[in-house]
């Protein structure tokens, strides 16, 4: 039977291995995760009810009431005003933030369409690492919705390293996978439709000396 290893014994044993890699001399230097915060915007639901069914499928998933945050000043353009809703925001620590980081790895990254891996790209020079889900349904507490009530959420890790590369490290020995470096595809050596370039030190008019199937490049063999 596999034993699931709580976010504590992770954090130990992530601290040993980064000791090594990064060399920490100091005990107060261990990595660890000080807090999670989860945001949802609702300035653009025109709906009352949905702005409340929002928060209150936030308040399931995170086990804790979420705050409502309004508008600091009027844009025209936006068309917002001074006090309206613009988003929930939660913060958590302690047992809720364990209990929500395992979930999460565990439950709902699995659940979630075509995933290959978490971006390299989401954190910050402070140490953050920010998460977008497009759809909060991957979670077990609101699958069943319907799908005009979908919105999305953002999940920022609050470590307490203050480097990117730490804390992407970090971030995998406690379990999270990245995406795979995409490589740049290689240009191709001819155009099927303008045929064969030609070759340096010919002009378009100029013929290369005649080649045979044996001796002609891989690259420029049909």
């Amino acid at each position: 039977m596999t034993t699931v290893k709580t976010l504590k014994i992770k954090q130990t044993e992530a601290a040993k291995v980064m000791k090594t890699e990064f060399s920490l001399d100091n005990a107060m230097q261990s990595p660890r995760i000080m807090k999670v915060v989860v945001s949802a915007g609702v300035g653009s639901f025109k709906d009352k009810k949905k702005t409340e069914l929002a928060g209150d499928r936030l308040a399931k998933i995170t086990g804790q009431k979420p705050v409502l945050k309004g508008a600091k000043k009027s844009i025209a353009g936006f068309k917002s005003r001074q006090g309206d809703p613009m988003g929930y925001q939660i913060t958590l620590r302690g047992a809720r933030m364990s209990n929500f980081l395992e979930k999460f790895l565990h439950i709902a990254l699995p659940r979630t369409k075509d995933f290959r891996g978490l971006s390299r790209t989401a954190v910050d020079d402070m140490g953050n690492y920010t998460i977008g889900v497009p759809e909060h349904t991957i979670f077990p507490e609101t699958a069943d919705e319907e799908l005009k009530d979908v919105f999305g959420l953002g999940i920022t890790i609050v470590t307490s390293l203050k480097d990117k590369k730490a804390t992407l490290r970090f971030l995998e020995l406690l379990g999270y996978t990245h995406e795979a470096s995409k490589r740049p595809h290689a240009k191709p050596h001819h155009d099927l439709a303008m045929g064969p370039r030609p070759l340096r030190g010919l002009s378009r008019g100029q013929e290369g000396p005649p080649m045979d199937s044996q001796s002609r490049p891989a690259s420029l063999t049909l």
